[in-house]
């Protein structure tokens, strides 16, 4: 209390005029008209540059959440997706299982799971991100991952309780068919461990009309994700003379980099595909070995 009292002893003065020069200002800004109008107009200026500045801060720490929502709602809207539904055949009796159907009778073929990434690698030949969802929530080995953006990400090969590895399409083991959606015509997607933001499509032909820019899509032959879903597009066309194909450097359409928010994608009838071609090919064997016998 004496150091207060001290300081306004010392600085009396000086605190007189402040206070003084406030009064003054108040009755000039108060009871005048013109200089009323400029004062209220210096402080909205003052004040709406500081609720910018507030709004800015406040809104980098939103940006979390608000990722997370859009990402959700993301999600719900890839949900409605026409490609994840086929129509049922009317006219031929079924039972309805546990796989959902939509109001108009379509049945599902794909759902979204939305997660996010808890470690991501690049730099490795071959290259892995984990994300927070597992066994508990649905994931199963085998389902498509895609980022925020809609890129091909890369596909589950472990699942934990909580948490899932995915393998990244940054992986020398991984080869995706792919599609060139302008044509149509079908190669094979592979990284070659040289490159973060460049890939590999070999097996498009040199007589395919193929342009700096186009798009790559998800091919027809995956049981994983749907069928024309963005991968990337293309960086650099190569010629290679020692064949008949073209060498494409493609950009992908996710950014490893600062992968944070992905989707999973479930096909839906996916076991009972897989129990169909692991049915099929035990009969061929079979039918082999009966063969080899005779």
């Amino acid at each position: 209390m004496r150091n207060i009292l001290v300081f306004i002893r010392r600085y009396i003065v000086f605190l007189l005029f402040i206070a003084l020069q406030a009064i003054s200002l108040w009755f000039l800004f108060t009871y005048n008209r013109s200089h009323r109008a400029k004062g209220l107009g210096v402080a909205n200026q003052v004040t709406g540059w500081f609720n910018t500045r507030y709004n800015t801060v406040e809104d980098f720490f939103r940006m979390k959440e608000e990722n997370k929502r859009l990402h959700r709602i993301n999600d719900s809207l890839r949900n409605l997706q026409d490609y994840n539904f086929t129509k049922v055949d009317s006219t031929v009796g079924y039972f309805r299982d546990s796989i959902p159907f939509d109001s108009t009778g379509s049945k599902r073929l794909f759902k979204w799971t939305p997660a996010q990434v808890v470690y991501n690698t690049v730099n490795a030949e071959k290259n892995y991100l984990q994300i927070n969802k597992g066994s508990a929530h649905g994931i199963k080995d085998d389902m498509g991952v895609f980022s925020s953006n809609g890129g091909l990400v890369g596909k589950v090969v472990n699942v934990g309780t909580n948490f899932s590895q995915v393998m990244s399409l940054l992986h020398v083991q991984n080869n995706v068919n792919v599609l060139l959606k302008k044509t149509g015509n079908a190669g094979r997607l592979s990284w070659e461990a040289q490159q973060p933001g460049l890939l590999t499509l070999q097996g498009i032909s040199k007589s395919d009309s193929v342009l700096i820019g186009d798009t790559i899509i998800t091919g027809r032959f995956s049981k994983s994700y749907p069928a024309g879903m963005l991968v990337g597009r293309v960086a650099s066309i190569v010629k290679d003379p020692s064949t008949n194909f073209l060498v494409l450097n493609v950009k992908p359409i996710a950014n490893f980099a600062t992968l944070q928010q992905v989707s999973v994608v479930e096909n839906v009838q996916y076991e009972e595909m897989q129990k169909l071609d692991q049915e099929t090919q035990r009969k061929i064997n079979d039918i082999k070995k009966t063969t080899t016998n005779r």
